[in-house]
């Protein structure tokens, strides 16, 4: 057994989700134990700056190694204090903050070409290493898109290791600032080849940025969607908003706040203005669009309609929202993944714990069904604390 914290901060940048726990097994016949867990707010200003480099801001390099700096500390202190009362660990697996994702890009008809992409997580693991002076795994994505995969998603893998089933297919959605599914079949034959994955398209990212341009500040988020719940989504809105073209790409396909971001949201907002909607009805408008977007996504690309759809990340948290893909998902059941024993709010820092103890056995973290990379490869880079 090998104690790990997981840590990740992702596209909505709440803050950072850190986790403890106990992982034994070998591959997929893993046994995990979640023993604490913490989400650690960013200090504001720094939420700030992130959310801007996010958004396409221009950053000297001076600036981008006070801000790699930065978050690295940041990332530090949060595993240093989710260990406090507890055993020590002896590994950090940390995904790190995202503030740029470019998918792998294909060029020229008839003899196309194949650009790799590039995705970038600033909170370097050597300087976790050396402040938390546990060794940690980070840069996850780097080895996948090297073998020409999207670099995401990553956590497809765990998902077939721990909420896999063998009578019922399932769809674990994760609705953190962007939505990404993971296709699991029965678990029998060579079901681990058939499962798929990709970025569905918005999850909490447009709706955060609303929220807090809507109040003007004083809100960040929905809490629960209690405010979109008061509204009345403008379908003729959702309809036009789902022709945009990532959408309709086929997978293996991912995306971020370069596409779902500031600007999108400032042509929703210019979309809305003939309808002249409440920002309640804004809100319910966008509210519709995450979750029209993943069913679109489900019955576009799935070989078949999953038996169950199970909710992990902050999305499963707003009520509305689970309410609204209920509706449209009738009758297939939405459940959390809190019910099947997994905590939503802390599964993706528990997936990169999982990724980091993977690394340290050689055993593969990459789906090539899901990633699009050529091969499966154990994921990140290993930094051993001085």
């Amino acid at each position: 057994m090998v104690r790990i914290v997981g840590l990740i901060s992702g596209t909505s940048v709440d803050g950072i989700d850190a986790a403890i726990v106990d992982i034994s097994g070998k591959d997929l016949d893993i046994e995990v134990k979640l023993i604490a867990g913490q989400t650690y707010p960013y200090p504001a200003k720094l939420r700030e700056r992130i959310l801007e480099v996010c958004a396409g801001a221009t950053i000297s390099m001076v600036e981008l190694a006070e801000l790699d700096d930065a978050i690295a500390q940041s990332f530090a202190e949060a595993a240093m204090d989710i260990q406090k009362g507890h055993e020590p660990a002896t590994l950090i697996g940390s995904h790190g903050q995202t503030v740029y994702h470019r998918a792998p890009v294909i060029q020229g008809i008839p003899n196309p070409t194949k650009t790799l992409g590039y995705s970038l997580q600033l909170g370097r693991g050597a300087v976790i290493a050396n402040l938390t002076g546990i060794t940690t795994v980070n840069n996850f994505r780097a080895a996948d898109i090297a073998l020409g995969g999207q670099g995401a998603p990553l956590v497809p893998r765990i998902d077939a290791a721990l909420l896999s089933h063998p009578q019922e297919s399932r769809c674990i959605q994760n609705i953190g600032g962007i939505g990404n599914v993971t296709y699991i079949p029965t678990k029998t034959g060579d079901w681990l080849e058939k499962i798929r994955a990709w970025d569905t398209g918005p999850g909490n990212s447009i709706l955060d940025l609303a929220v807090t341009q809507l109040s003007q500040g004083i809100k960040t988020y929905d809490e629960n969607g209690e405010w979109a719940a008061t509204g009345t989504p403008c379908q003729a809105l959702v309809e036009q908003w789902l022709t945009q073209e990532y959408f309709h790409l086929p997978p293996p396909k991912s995306t971020g706040r370069e596409l779902f971001g500031v600007e999108y949201l400032e042509q929703c907002i210019r979309d809305a203005q003939p309808y002249q909607l409440s920002s309640a009805d804004f809100l319910a408008t966008l509210t519709e669009l995450t979750a029209a977007s993943i069913v679109s996504n489900y019955r576009s690309f799935l070989p078949q309609m999953p038996q169950r759809v199970l909710i992990g990340g902050g999305g499963g948290r707003n009520l509305y929202l689970k309410k609204r893909l209920q509706i449209l998902l009738e009758p297939i059941p939405v459940m959390t993944t809190d019910e099947m024993g997994l905590n939503s709010d802390l599964k993706e820092a528990i997936a990169f714990a999982v990724l980091a103890y993977w690394r340290q056995h050689n055993t593969p973290g990459n789906l090539p069904s899901a990633t699009g990379a050529t091969d499966e490869i154990p994921l990140g880079e290993v930094h051993v604390a001085n």
